[in-house]
């Protein structure tokens, strides 16, 4: 495997940082996680508004353009040989003091990596994913804005770790009120009365991109889509419920806490979403070219 890693491409074995990096020591940094169908960059430009946005809030200039990420990221691609895939774009503080000061660190890193990856089984995807909720607590907005996506997940994979102890892959997650924020890794959407349902940036989720891509298949579908907060209630008498992520694409959701939702199975709009959001994933993106 070839890493782009700070303006080269080297072997996976020499894609090394170093350990007073900031992004190692305390999390400091940004990073997306980007999808390429067929030979393109699905949402390309979505995602580097995203990472943009994301380190702009936490005031990390982004060594590279918008046009050298493009570059790199494709060709990051090519030398992969990768035609359908997961894109890990990484920006970090960069080397610095022990202390906390970011100040310190005078050039940040970037790194890119580009393999396959796969979040979910087919069985999952046919017969939905039975979801737990988590005893961790989503981190609060008025702590760290959710809409920053930073390398520092320790909240989420906390989360992870009672899904996984509780034998199975993922767990919802409640904010400090009680109300449904996200999954570790993924947002949530309820299906009920024909009208989709998806917790505010303000309950603590991330904006997705897939998020956003539901929302405008919605629209083209005609099917209303609110931001309600919603509560473990909601989404165990919901008709219906779905995840969605970069990496996990649309995932139904079978059950919560053991309580069927629906009929226990992937309702109808689930599945018409998958079907249209795999078309799109064909028909649109960024082609992958050599820089």
């Amino acid at each position: 495997m070839t890493i782009y890693l700070d303006g080269k491409f080297v072997s996976e074995e020499d894609a090394k940082v170093s350990v007073f990096d900031h992004g190692l020591l305390y999390g400091d940094g940004v990073f997306e996680g980007i999808r390429v169908y067929g030979g393109k960059i699905f949402r390309l430009d979505a995602h580097l508004d995203r990472l943009f946005a994301s380190a702009k809030a936490i005031m990390l200039p982004i060594p590279m353009t918008r046009q050298q990420l493009v570059e790199a990221c494709s060709e990051t691609c090519v030398r992969n040989k990768l035609q359908d895939g997961y894109i890990r774009l990484v920006v970090t503080r960069g080397v610095g003091c022990l202390g906390l000061n970011p100040f310190t660190c005078k050039n940040p890193t970037v790194c890119i990596i580009a393999s396959t990856i796969e979040l979910f089984s087919e069985e999952i995807y046919r017969n939905g994913v039975k979801l737990v909720t988590a005893g961790t607590i989503r981190t609060s907005p008025a702590a760290v804005s959710p809409a920053i996506k930073s390398l520092n997940y320790l909240n989420n994979i906390l989360a992870k770790i009672e899904a996984i102890n509780a034998g199975t892959v993922e767990a919802l997650m409640l904010n400090a009120e009680g109300y449904v924020a996200e999954c570790t890794g993924d947002n949530v959407f309820v299906v009920r009365g024909g009208r989709l349902a998806t917790p505010p940036i303000s309950a603590g989720a991330l904006i997705g991109i897939t998020r956003g891509v539901v929302f405008e298949l919605a629209a083209k579908m005609g099917i209303a889509v609110s931001e309600p907060n919603l509560t473990r209630y909601d989404i165990m008498t919901a008709d219906e419920c779905f995840l969605t992520g970069t990496a996990a694409e649309i995932v139904p959701v079978a059950s919560l806490d053991g309580r069927p939702i629906g009929s226990g199975k992937p309702g109808v709009l689930t599945l018409k979403l998958m079907s249209e959001f795999r078309k799109l994933t064909c028909s649109e993106g960024t082609p992958l070219t050599r820089s």
